[in-house]
């Protein structure tokens, strides 16, 4: 799987590295296996596809609710990933500190057997925008 994220005149390659512990929860770390300057990787590839990833996740523990939102999310990119052809490449579309995707959590109040309990709802906005990127030829 090869996806690509932008960074300053580069395109670097990353891992998914979703963390509900984490500041930014829905993040990628730069793997160091590939870096390409942003004018050859435009003029390499062509741009096929776009996608907008979002997830929701429900349940009574937070941390456990916010971590299956994010599973569920990774589950996406992963089958993007494989959906890949032999010359096609994922990149990240969403730019940090300015549309970049974050948790967003509800609390609501419901009643258990008559004992008042918190319930978490996570979702996702703005959605990941991942393209799928394929070399001509």
């Amino acid at each position: 799987m090869t996806i690509f994220r932008r960074y300053g005149t580069t395109y670097q390659s990353v891992d998914v590295n979703f963390d509900a512990l984490a500041l930014n929860e829905i993040g990628f770390r730069r793997n160091r296996e590939e870096s390409v300057l942003l004018e050859v990787f435009d003029g390499a590839f062509q741009k096929i596809q776009s996608h907008e990833l979002i997830a929701e996740a429900e349940g009574e523990v937070q941390s456990q609710t916010e971590q299956l939102l994010l599973e569920l999310l990774k589950v996406q990119v992963d089958q993007l990933s494989a959906d890949l052809g032999e010359s096609d490449v994922l990149v990240v579309e969403n730019e940090q500190g300015h549309d970049w995707p974050k948790t967003k959590q509800k609390t609501s109040n419901v009643i258990v057997e008559g004992e008042n309990r918190l319930r978490f709802r996570y979702s996702i906005d703005p959605p990941l925008r991942i393209s799928v990127l394929r070399r001509p030829g």
